[in-house]
């Protein structure tokens, strides 16, 4: 099967993929004109989001009931959210009305998360096709082209307002596409477990990719705000910060399944958290933009194996039967990093400055290579 079946197979949760992508993009390309607009520091905007996102952690916990209820009219339902709470993030004209709007905004996305990864680990197991790579995939080269344009569009004057407009517009023809797809299989409420359940290894896998979705979402969220404010760029030129990071972590996805077939798993993911905290690391510590660019490139190669494969370990070593379980633990758990990495960059850029941000980053990477993989090693090794 080519390339194409695969995206025909996965086209309707890969329309979900496309709304975060875009959505967000939309928003973090946009991110210092807006903190500029409510007149915030770096300390309480970074506190809205953490407040917002504890909507989102409660959505994510909620999210196969939502797939119950709503069944195929789920992914749309909470696509229409993500669209009406960006809307109201442009138009925002105050700390509080954009709390609001990003936990609108967040609690949309959660869900689409959670159920776009479930839906399509159901079309891996019907069809017996590797799918996850290329999702994760096109959603990064989505991000990086929305970025683009959207930095484009503020070069040419463009307000906030105008911008989440065509995004809305966008999001309602992909909800178009996602219509008719079937719920995936409901993840058990009781909170019973397989009797072989490896809970010490899921939650170790779980830190793991929190970390690498806490290095994504800080650098992406804070990398346009480095570019402009510290580094003295253009709009157009900040928005190239999360660009770069999207294109450089689509291609990577593509080429770490490339690689797994040459090194050994846990090889490959501590050799990408090396190279992501240099390339952090590297681009805090850039005096010109290009270093910068280069920086962030270095970080989005690295760091963009790394949750695709912990979220495919996690599948291969449990039981067929606690497979979802426990791909849906490890995502959850992941994914508030995406609310917990923008707030923790903006409160140590208050103490410490922005740059000292991207080293903390850089060090948590750091420590996911000598400390984490080498203990999930162990457990996979107990397992075999």
């Amino acid at each position: 099967m080519s390339i194409f079946s695969d995206l025909w197979i996965s086209r309707k949760p890969m329309a979900g993929f496309l709304v975060i992508g875009i959505a967000w993009a939309s928003y973090f390309a946009q991110m210092p004109v807006i903190k500029a607009g409510i007149n915030a520091s770096d300390g309480a905007y970074g506190s809205v989001i953490l407040l917002a996102a504890l909507g989102a952690v409660v959505a994510m916990w909620l999210a196969p009931m939502a797939d119950r209820v709503a069944g195929p009219s789920a992914l749309p339902v909470f696509a229409i959210a993500v669209a009406l709470g960006f809307l109201w993030a442009g138009a925002a004209g105050s700390l509080l009305g954009l709390m609001f709007a990003l936990m609108l905004a967040s609690v949309g996305s959660g869900v689409v998360d959670v159920l776009v990864n479930a839906r399509l680990s159901e079309k891996e197991a019907q069809h017996g096709r590797d799918l996850m790579n290329l999702n994760h995939g096109v959603y990064s080269f989505t991000y990086a082209g929305a970025a683009l344009i959207v930095g484009w569009a503020r070069e040419a004057g463009w307000p906030p307002v105008a911008v989440f407009g065509v995004m809305a517009v966008v999001i309602v023809l992909l909800c178009l596409m996602m219509l008719g797809d079937e719920p995936a299989q409901q993840i058990p409420e009781t909170g019973t477990a397989p009797a072989a359940f490896p809970h010490m290894l899921v939650w170790l896998m779980g830190l793991l990719v929190l970390t690498g979705f806490l290095a994504e979402a800080g650098t992406e969220g804070w990398s346009a705000l480095h570019l402009e404010r510290t580094l003295g760029g253009g709009p157009a030129q900040g928005a190239l910060g999360p660009a770069i990071l999207g294109l450089t972590m689509g291609i990577g996805r593509l080429g770490g399944h490339a690689l797994a077939r040459f090194l050994p798993v846990m090889v490959l993911l501590a050799c990408a958290c090396l190279l992501s905290a240099f390339g952090v690391i590297l681009a805090g510590a850039a005096s010109t933009l290009m270093m910068a660019y280069f920086g962030f490139a270095l970080g989005g190669l690295g760091i963009s194996v790394v949750v695709p494969m912990v979220i495919a370990l996690a599948g291969r070593v449990v039981e067929p039967a606690a497979r979802l379980t426990a791909i849906s633990r490890v995502s959850v758990l992941g994914y508030g990093a995406f609310f917990i990495g923008p707030p923790l960059m903006g409160l140590v850029s208050e103490g410490w400055g922005l740059r000292t941000s991207f080293y903390l980053i850089g060090a948590l990477l750091v420590l996911a290579a000598a400390v984490l993989i080498p203990a999930i090693a162990a457990q996979v090794s107990r397992r075999a």
